[in-house]
């Protein structure tokens, strides 16, 4: 129970379907910024009582653990880890995977419990063999079974999802209000939790440092200088510094993040266009398909609250595409160019409704090879 109105309203609606339910919230960081009343995050301490005050309502017992080392190994230390790395990675979709659905369900399994139910909106259903199959929720404006694709077979068997069928938010907003759970109107939890004020690029920069480094165009060739690397994302258009007009006199975009010579490369918006995405770090949720090394028509979403998008995907040697022997990985070719996709970011890949699997973005291929990139007009 987080503390927010849609794990309220999962508890009491678990508790309705018969089920014996102990709401657990969890303590995930001991920083005095992310437990201050007002926190823009979603673990903070005003969160811990609004949960508690919606378990003495439904009638179940409410306990606290404490998870904040874990946290700090798998989420907060993976998260400095991937910007060092001049990855841009998603927190939240490591805490489902490490914590919530991996820390928390090992606990809740080996005291006995049969399963977690959260309040995220999403659908597990069951085929005609008893296989578990993710799919996304009744109400795709709210559906997060995007960040739930890092689930395994063994994970979805011991998950809940109340509030899969529900049409819309309102209508959980509706129900916690007359439930009288305080938390009916609360907004949503927003921003990064372990980053209270919202500012990442300062948070980093106290914890990674900032070195100036050089700002290149696609051909190597200096164009200005950067106060750090890790300040960037792939896509990113404001606070580069390009010292003199770019050839063709369009603003230049983050193209690729490069840590170990401390190097941001910039392009033309054309160049963010991506071909093709790939990952060594990939997944099934449920069933993997039947011979995954046969390509395969499927929809890959590449964030949170971005439009699926009709692609293929098949699992292929990196022999052929990176020269690494004896490793495989998930490629994506969506049929549309994909825009401003970074490594460490999470692709999940759909076949219909259905949550297929997922991989973590190692690589990725420009749409735009360099002697296509635009150039000035040249006077007569």
């Amino acid at each position: 129970m987080s503390g927010g109105v849609d794990s309220a309203v999962a508890a009491a609606r678990a508790v309705e379907a018969g089920h014996e339910v102990v709401g657990v919230h969890l303590a995930l960081s001991r920083m005095p910024g992310t437990l201050r009343t007002g926190s823009r995050g979603c673990c903070t301490i005003e969160d811990s009582m609004d949960a508690q005050r919606a378990a003495n309502i439904i009638g179940i017992p409410y306990y606290v653990w404490d998870f904040s080392e874990r946290f700090k190994l798998d989420v907060v230390d993976d998260f400095i880890a991937e910007y060092t790395a001049g990855r841009t990675p998603n927190p939240c979709m490591r805490c489902n995977e490490r914590i919530k659905f991996a820390a928390l369900l090992e606990k809740a399994l080996a005291l006995g419990f049969d399963a977690v139910a959260t309040g995220h909106y999403a659908t597990i259903v069951t085929d005609s063999n008893g296989n578990n199959e993710l799919h996304r929720a009744a109400a795709w404006a709210k559906d997060q079974s995007y960040v739930l694709g890092v689930l395994t077979a063994e994970q979805l068997a011991h998950s809940m999802f109340p509030l899969g069928a529900t049409p819309s938010k309102a209508e959980v907003r509706a129900e916690a209000a007359e439930r009288g759970f305080s938390v009916a109107n609360k907004p949503d939890s927003h921003d990064i939790c372990f980053i209270p004020d919202g500012d990442t690029r300062g948070w980093l920069a106290e914890r990674v440092g900032a070195e100036q480094g050089a700002v290149l165009d696609r051909n190597g060739e200096v164009i200005g200088k950067h106060e750090g690397a890790h300040a960037f994302t792939v896509g990113q258009r404001k606070g580069i510094s390009v010292g003199f007009p770019t050839n063709d006199g369009k603003p230049r975009f983050v193209l690729e993040v490069r840590p170990k010579t401390n190097e941001v490369i910039v392009g033309p918006r054309e160049a963010l266009d991506i071909a093709e995405i790939a990952g060594t770090k990939f997944t099934w949720a449920g069933l993997a398909p039947e011979n995954p090394e046969v390509a395969f028509d499927c929809e890959v979403q590449i964030r949170a609250h971005a439009d699926p998008v009709p692609a293929v995907a098949q699992v292929v040697s990196t022999t052929a595409t990176t020269g690494v022997e004896g490793t495989l990985e998930l490629k994506i070719t969506p049929n549309n160019p994909l825009n401003g996709v970074a490594p460490g970011q999470t692709a999940v890949v759909y076949v219909g409704t259905r949550v297929l699997g997922q991989c973590t973005i190692d690589r990725t291929v420009s749409a735009l090879p360099l002697e296509l990139q635009p150039v000035a007009a040249q006077s007569a």
